[in-house]
């Protein structure tokens, strides 16, 4: 596998990823920019890939231990040498397993009602309405089997204790079936839009919510990524480039 060395959060984290196919771009920033922890506690990261995320958060909160979860055995190895090269190896390690199997999890020491926070960043394009790419690993990347949202909630819903914390970035179009694959387990919903410029349409959605609370929702003001000029708005550089988070990081 070809790869790059690409650095991230202003040079903060520097990741080594595949040269084709599935990239780090900003879902991954803004999803660990939303995620909620605190020195102590336990994650994962579903869908890891070579660590972003999952990364960028145990980066940002000293003390916090994180388990990336990636299917794919190359980019689990990718994401365990991302943690080492970034110093976070000792609280961060990675598997390759499938979050949709409960055994692999197990197996790899993801044991259920031990986690305080999940984020997840899964795949949300529809294959019968989305170009597929060729290139293997990006379309695992990014094409969503049919009901994959609900079964990875289920997943995450498993491997939290009562209270814990799910966050999840999807596409903004699909709202109705984020949200109903999370009302199963999961209330307290807060959701704050992702914009590409103040004339646009949502683009993505972030979302937070708590297992086991009581089913309600509220939104958050939007992040507009660029001005009316293309160039990236200051909050999407103070959280891009700045290490900062959204409003969905505060406490549940």
């Amino acid at each position: 596998m070809d790869t790059t060395d690409d650095a991230v959060l202003g040079g903060r984290l520097v990741l080594r990823q595949p040269k084709k196919g599935h990239r780090v771009g900003h879902d991954a920033i803004l999803l660990a920019a939303a995620t909620p922890a605190r020195a102590g506690e336990r994650a994962a990261e579903f869908g890891a890939g070579v660590g972003a995320a999952g990364l960028a958060l145990a980066q940002r909160v000293a003390g916090l231990a994180v388990t990336l979860v990636e299917i794919d055995p190359a980019l689990a190895a990718l994401a365990a040498h991302n943690a080492a090269r970034n110093g976070l190896a000792d609280r961060v390690r990675a598997v390759a397993a499938d979050v949709e199997d409960p055994a692999a999890l197990m197996a790899a020491g993801l044991a259920p009602g031990a986690f305080d926070c999940v984020l997840m960043n899964p795949p949300f394009n529809e294959s019968g309405r989305h170009a597929v790419s060729p290139d293997a690993r990006r379309r695992l990347a990014h094409v969503a089997a049919p009901d994959l949202l609900r079964r990875w909630c289920a997943s995450a819903a498993a491997l939290l204790r009562p209270g814990g914390v799910l966050t999840l970035i999807w596409r903004a179009d699909a709202r109705d079936a984020v949200m109903a694959a999370l009302a199963v387990d999961f209330g307290a919903a807060v959701v704050l839009p992702v914009y590409p410029r103040p004339d646009a349409a949502a683009i993505r959605l972030l979302v937070k919510v708590v297992k086991g609370a009581p089913s309600e929702c509220r939104e958050e003001p939007g992040l507009t990524l660029n001005d009316p000029s293309g160039r990236p708005s200051a909050a999407t550089e103070a959280i891009l480039r700045g290490g900062g988070t959204l409003a969905l990081a505060a406490a549940a």
